[in-house]
């Protein structure tokens, strides 16, 4: 099995997701926020064009044992790639599909094992890569999912995340071939750190109304010990997540739940391991972002007393939401067009790196933001060069990263002009979007592929303003540094 943070009992977990329902989203759309955290990550991001495949063509991941048919032809997708040194990551990539369905995840890490030790598992990586593939809706990818799951089991303990623009599903897995999957309400606002968060499950819904779950759910667990019904045979009181999950509940996990919740909510739930909750107002894009960006700023678990202390306090600290070891963050807005759903996208970490707009319906990635090509990033993905992890100004990346190890010598003295020039930056790119989708129309009723080739170039451009705004920005950061240093002893607190 791969290298990843889900095989490494040393580094804690910190992934974040949250969904909007359609009906309380400020965009009449689902809405989805994730944050992805990995230890040592670097970050490439692709368009992938469909693809025809020969007849007997078979599909295998190095990571997994599964090995299955090939369909005719797979759809185009955005993939965004996290890169680890070593062998590779088998549960950390995010992909958004042609059709506008996303898949994000989050480690559910530890779940029990059952007697007489591990299930038989084989899939590891290729679920979220097929789903992405193969599904024109959520609902499509996590029906195709759990068919992967009852036929090869799966390697890990997982929260996925599937969604588009009507609807989202939640599918939870433990090792092996059992799992429960439940729809998130149009209704309500989940967010997610890493735990299990499934908890009743209704036995009736053989329509998969609101579920889908494996058919010895509750059997299994009452046959390990890991639960026991208050009547016997009446299996009503059946928890998911009480049953299949292992372990104390993480720190990080309570403290990222609620910082969360205070923003989407406005309090803090009684249960910071609920599914979903109905906020009292709509929660639009910006909701999203500022709990992505959250290091509990002006509530009880705020820790940085006014930024003195750096917020992304090392792997064995006070975990933020935004946190040391964030790699990427998106917020996903859908669009009734698929092309024109937008992924709002920071890498490495959000609050010090703007959300820049990527449309769906583009037909090749900005340069700079990915070294290879994607069947060469696919190929190697399990076996990265050690050159990826080196410094390379040619690389869109690095830009990011630079401004990023900027920040965290002296996190006070520079946030403040960072998130300044971002709110000018996407507040810019907010005030486009009219125009953008009006002009994307205009131009696909003519031909599509104008349609097409703007918002190729429209994404490609913002895409390098944000990259030279990254280096403007370190030189201005390291230019005022300077200049206070030179200045005369009293003189630099003066100014």
């Amino acid at each position: 099995m791969k290298i990843s943070a889900d095989t490494n009992p040393e580094i804690p977990y910190n992934c974040s997701t949250v969904i909007v329902g359609k009906d309380v989203s400020a965009t009449g759309r689902v809405i989805v926020g994730h944050n992805e955290d990995d230890r040592g990550a670097i970050v490439q991001a692709y368009h992938v064009p469909r693809k025809k495949h020969r007849p007997g063509e078979t599909v295998r991941f190095s990571d997994g044992s599964a090995a299955l048919p090939q369909v005719a032809e797979t759809y185009a997708y955005y993939w965004s790639e996290m890169r680890a040194p070593g062998q590779g990551m088998s549960f950390s990539d995010t992909f958004v599909n042609e059709w506008g369905v996303a898949v994000t995840s989050d480690s559910c890490v530890p779940c029990r094992e059952p007697k007489g030790g591990p299930q038989e598992a084989g899939l590891g990586y290729g679920l979220r890569k097929i789903v992405a593939e193969r599904a024109k809706t959520a609902r499509e990818g996590v029906e195709l999912a759990v068919s992967l799951v009852e036929q090869f089991g799966y390697l890990s303990c997982r929260s996925y995340q599937f969604a588009d623009r009507d609807e989202a599903w939640v599918l939870q897995l433990t090792k092996g071939r059992h799992y429960a999957a439940q729809r998130v309400p149009d209704d309500e606002v989940l967010y997610i750190p890493n735990w299990y968060t499934i908890h009743a499950v209704d036995w009736n819904d053989s329509r998969h109304e609101q579920f889908y779950f494996a058919p010895d759910l509750a059997e299994f667990a009452e046959a390990n010990g890991w639960y026991r019904p208050a009547k016997p045979g009446c299996r009503t009181d059946f928890d998911f997540a009480a049953a299949y999950q292992a372990g104390e509940e993480s720190p990080s996990n309570i403290l990222r739940a609620r910082g969360a919740w205070r923003i989407l909510l406005g309090r803090e739930p009684e249960n910071l391991k609920l599914f979903s909750a109905k906020p009292d107002r709509k929660i639009g894009p910006e909701d999203v972002k500022r709990v992505l960006r959250s290091h509990y700023e002006n509530t009880p678990d705020d820790a940085t007393n006014g930024y003195t202390r750096n917020p992304h306090m090392g792997l064995q600290a006070h975990f933020t939401v935004c946190s040391c070891m964030t790699a990427e963050s998106c917020v996903i807005v859908f669009d009734r067009e698929p092309a024109l759903t937008c992924i709002w996208r920071a890498a490495p970490v959000p609050c010090v790196s703007p959300y820049v707009p990527w449309y769906l319906g583009i037909s090749a990635a900005p340069e700079g933001y990915a070294w290879y090509d994607a069947e060469t990033a696919q190929r190697t993905h399990f076996s990265p060069a050690e050159s990826d992890f080196r410094y390379d100004p040619r690389r869109a990346y690095w830009a990011f990263q630079t401004l990023r190890y900027l920040t965290e010598f002296d996190y006070q003295g520079t946030n403040g002009e960072i998130r300044t020039s971002i709110r000018a930056l996407e507040s810019g790119w907010a005030a486009s979007e009219k125009a953008v989708k009006e002009t994307w129309c205009r131009l696909k009723g003519q031909d599509p592929a104008l349609a097409q080739e703007f918002l190729t170039g429209y994404t490609a451009r913002q895409a390098r303003t944000a990259w030279n705004w990254a280096n403007a920005t370190v030189q201005k950061l390291g230019d005022a540094k300077i200049a206070q240093n030179s200045a005369p002893q009293g003189k630099a607190s003066e100014k």
